[in-house]
């Protein structure tokens, strides 16, 4: 491998990393990042790490401060509120259009990636709660499935950042809502199967909303 294809592997894999520990919660909003730290656990240069920052301030999941550095963005209701309302507006464009073009072997990874899901759920239900990425990756997973179809590369793209830092409030919430959100799961699966995009519209409306207001209820994010 040449010296800049070894750099740019690093710099993907410390960019990947770093991504996934900022929406997983395992780097904590607010966090101060300091580069030499960084250095030391992601294995980059000072450099590499800074221009890395840089990009996730891009994307809303890393804060810019000048001479300061840089810092994990912080959470709020408000902010919880808008970033759902951005996923809402995506999701629901989306849906009937990946539902319109959806073929058999679309319905057959929906139907796979509801069965992970389910499968989690049903652990978490029985009291089983320890593996909660586990059960955020497979539910991401299953609604960017449902979309999949919809024709848009750009538009995948743009609901998947969307989605990460929706799903970064619920880690940092640990939001389940148990047998509520399970059957609003299995209907959007059932309106899959008999292509009734209005009915998932209305589903996927109640299922992050309803989110949002047992979030916001719980106190979590004040």
């Amino acid at each position: 491998m040449s010296i800049e294809l070894m750099a740019t592997s690093i710099a993907d894999r410390a960019y990947g990393t770093i991504r996934a520990d900022i929406v997983f919660g395992r780097l904590s909003p607010g966090a101060r990042l300091r580069l030499d730290r960084l250095a030391d656990v992601y294995g980059a240069s000072v450099s590499t790490l800074r221009e890395i920052l840089s990009r996730l301030s891009s994307e809303g999941l890393v804060i810019a401060e000048g001479q300061r550095g840089f810092r994990v963005a912080s959470v709020s209701p408000a902010g919880f509120e808008d970033v759902a309302a951005m996923r809402l507006l995506l999701e629901t464009y989306a849906l009937p259009l990946s539902f319109s073009a959806g073929d058999l072997e679309w319905e057959s990874r929906v139907v796979a990636a509801h069965h992970k899901l389910a499968f989690m759920e049903r652990r978490m239900l029985a009291g089983d709660q320890k593996d909660t990425e586990l059960w955020k990756r497979y539910d991401r997973e299953f609604h960017q499935s449902l979309i999949e179809a919809c024709g848009s590369q750009t538009l995948l793209d743009l609901y998947g950042s969307v989605f990460d830092q929706y799903l970064r409030y619920q880690m940092v919430a640990v939001v389940f809502r148990g047998e509520i959100a399970a059957e609003e799961h299995r209907t959007l699966l059932d309106s899959v199967l008999t292509r009734n995009a209005d009915r998932a519209c209305a589903v996927l409306t109640q299922h992050v909303n309803g989110c949002v207001a047992y979030t916001l209820e719980s106190g979590a994010l004040v």
